[in-house]
Parts: structure tokens; sequence; C-alpha cells
């Protein structure tokens, strides 16, 4: 039984609490009720403070971009409970500054843009991306916010890169060739927007004197098997020896790493909505588990490898894990399953972490960290920070994790979500 489920067995979080966080919210009383439950038991029962911390900041996230300012000054005295929080720690890093992000008009960009526009107020946020259809929509949704621009352009391009960094403070680096049978059948295409396009926004970022770059990862990362999962190998291992190769500038890289993204574009949520109505669902593998995140919590992945940083971490989220069939249940109920094979370079379980990295990786409340081994940098006090080591037998396995995900569950975040599935889908 999972902490959560124990404290509301217990009654310690209420049983409204799941349905509270992802139905809009309309009512600031049961909301200001939520919040008191959540604070007391949060401040009551560590086991489940990080829990209630994630809903507590998904809650603010929401009350924000409503405009409900009432009901969210009304909780401001509260947040001093709990400085380490990450909607509530008070963080100037990224504001009146100058963000770019590239392959900013896809789903991590689409959640990316508005969020830190609410949070931070950066004076500028820059997208970097090479289809004109996806930036002429995003335009559209931004057209009368002045802190957002547009600038065609490709990673592979270096000079364009060049040109697009000047003023830069902080980048996100979201742009890559991410499917994986696209990957096996245009190598080359792959290599050079993931590994030379990381070599490309390296040398300029470090040119331009940017501050800070987190590159966005993935659980293919970590013991590939496919093309998409080496590639994401070197460029992770490029951006952690960048922090050497700046020399002396000051300018740090880290990446964050991560699972499948809840709904985001070409994932398995939307793919199989969009078969439901044919009452047949293709499986590959019956044993197929994935990692699961929301785009949210990939977004305060990166916030909080920004705060954290001193170069060269790889950061992990802890999230749940799920098997391919229940992703099917709870997609579609009655539909029949079609067993049809992995596709060419899948793998049948993922892996974040492993054992191979388990000595220089330390574990955090809410993520792990794995530590850059090329000078010592594995053992910087700085980095460690307040980690716990784990065993030198870890493994992070979408297969051995400690966290699912319930149909139930997914079914209920599906419904809640219905909405930004199908415009993203």
């Amino acid at each position: 039984m999972s902490a959560v489920e124990k404290a509301r067995k217990e009654k310690l979080i209420p049983d409204h609490s799941f349905s509270v966080l992802q139905v809009k919210i309309e009512n600031f009383i049961p909301i200001n009720f939520f919040f008191k439950e959540l604070f007391e038991n949060a401040i009551n029962f560590p086991e489940i403070r990080s829990d209630a911390m994630h809903w507590i900041d998904a809650c603010v996230y929401n009350l924000r971009q409503q405009d409900n300012i009432f009901c969210f000054n009304t909780l401001l005295p509260y947040f001093s409970i709990f400085p380490d929080s990450t909607i509530r720690k008070n963080s100037k890093m990224l504001q009146n500054s100058s963000i770019l992000i590239t392959g900013g008009t896809g789903s991590f960009g689409n959640a990316f843009i508005p969020m830190t526009l609410n949070k931070y107020n950066p004076q500028r946020l820059v997208i970097y991306s090479r289809d004109e259809m996806k930036q002429w929509d995003m335009g559209l949704k931004f057209q009368n916010d002045p802190r957002v621009s547009f600038i065609i352009g490709d990673v592979r391009d270096k000079d364009r890169l060049n040109r697009a960094l000047d003023g830069i403070d902080f980048v996100v680096h979201a742009a890559a060739t991410k499917i994986v049978p696209t990957a096996e059948y245009n190598p080359f295409e792959c290599v050079k927007t993931n590994i030379i396009g990381a070599m490309n926004i390296i040398d300029a970022c470090i040119d331009h004197k940017v501050k800070r770059l987190v590159a966005l990862s993935t659980d293919k990362a970590s013991n590939p098997v496919n093309l998409y999962g080496a590639t994401k190998l070197a460029s992770d291992k490029l951006f952690v020896a960048g922090n050497a190769y700046a020399g002396t500038h000051n300018s740090r890289f880290s990446v964050v790493r991560y699972g499948n993204v809840m709904g985001s574009r070409g994932s398995v949520i939307p793919f199989f909505m969009s078969l439901k109505e044919t009452n047949v669902l293709p499986i590959t593998d019956i044993r197929m588990t994935r990692f699961m995140i929301t785009l949210e919590q990939a977004v305060e992945l990166v916030w909080q490898a920004f705060e954290d940083m001193q170069g060269g971490e790889i950061y992990v989220k802890k999230i749940p894990s799920i098997n391919i069939v229940d992703i099917a249940r709870a997609v579609a109920p009655e539909a029949e399953h079609k067993i049809i094979g992995i596709r060419s370079g899948e793998k049948i379980h993922e892996q974040m972490i492993g054992f191979e990295d388990a000595p220089n990786t330390y574990e955090y409340d809410s993520y792990y960290k794995i530590l850059p081994t090329i000078h010592n940098w594995s053992k910087d006090p700085s980095r460690i920070n307040n980690g716990k080591k784990v065993a030198d037998n870890f493994i992070f396995s979408s297969e051995t994790n400690s966290e699912w995900m319930k149909v139930e569950q997914l079914k209920d975040w599906i419904n809640a979500n219905m909405i930004k599935i199908n415009g993203i889908s």
C-alpha cells in the first residue's frame, strides 16, 4: 500500500483530493478546507509530505491560471511553512530574464511557456523551432503578450543559433527527433538533430555567455537499445561534459530525464483514444510497462533543475509505472486487445537509472540526481547537497518500480484532461 493510499484510508488526506486537483476549481470554500487539511497533514505526517506538497502546487497553479486571485492570496500565509516547495520557493532566478526554448512548439513547450510566464514573469521568452505552422498556431495564443517571440530555426544550424541566443540568459533544450521507429529508419537525421544539434547549442551558449541550460532527456537514454536512446545518451554526455568544455566561462549545463509524458503529442494515450471507436486497440506486448509523468510535473522538474544545478547533474523524477494493458483499459474498457508485437527498437520495460550509475546517484524527496564522474564532481558537496546515497545495486526501472498507477487513477486523469489531450494530439 502506497503512502497516499494509506493516508486516504486513515483519513489523513481527504478522499476528494484527486478530483479537486483535476477538475476545474470553481468554489472557494471546499478548496479552502482542502488546503487546510493538506497543510495540516503535511506538517504532522512527513511520509505523505511530498505528495501533499505536489497536490498543493498543482492546485495553486490551477487557481492562478483561472485568475482566482482572492482564493490564491488567502492561501499565501500557509506557504512560509514549507520553504522548499517548488511553487512557493521565493526564487527570482528566472524572473525578468530572457529565456529561449528549442523545439518550443511541442507538447512540453505548450505547457512550459504559459506556466513559466505565469510563475516567473520573464522579460522575454523566445520559442526557437523549425515548424512555421506550429509557430503560427502558438502565436495566436500569445499574440497579445509582448514577452513572447518566435524564431524559425534548426538546432543543426549553428549560425542561426548564434543569432537567436543573443541576449539570452537561460535555455531549455527540448528539440529532438523522438519517435523510435523514425529514428531507426532515418539514423543520419536523428544523429544530426540529437547529437550535432546538442554540440551546436553547447558551443553557442558558451560563446553567448548563457547562464544555464537544462536539456530534456528520456528513459530510453539509460541502457539504450535503439538509436533514439543512443543519441540521447550521447547528448546527455555532451551536456555533462559541456561544463568542463566551458573553461573559464560561467555557462552551466544539466539534464532532466523522465518517461512517457501523459497525453503528449504522439504518445500512447492519444493514440489509443484515436482508435477507441474501432473497439480494437493494438498491444505490442502484454508485459510492457512504462513510466508516466504529467506535463506539469515535467515543467516543474526543469524549474527544479534550474534552481539546484551546479552543472553536470542528471535529474530523474520519481514517477509511477503502468502496464500497457492497463492504459488500454483506462482508455477503452470494452475494447478488444490485438497483440501486434514490439516495434523496431522498442523495449519491454524502460529504465531511467541503471546499476552502473548507482554509485554516483543520490536520492531526494521527489527525484534522484545522477552526478557526473568527471573531475570528481560526484564527490562535490555542493552537488550532493542533502542527498542520500542509493544502494550500489540500485536500478530505477518501470518493471521494478515501487509506485504504480492504477487504471482508475488514469481514467480520472484522462477525464479531467480530455480537452487538453484533444488539443495537442
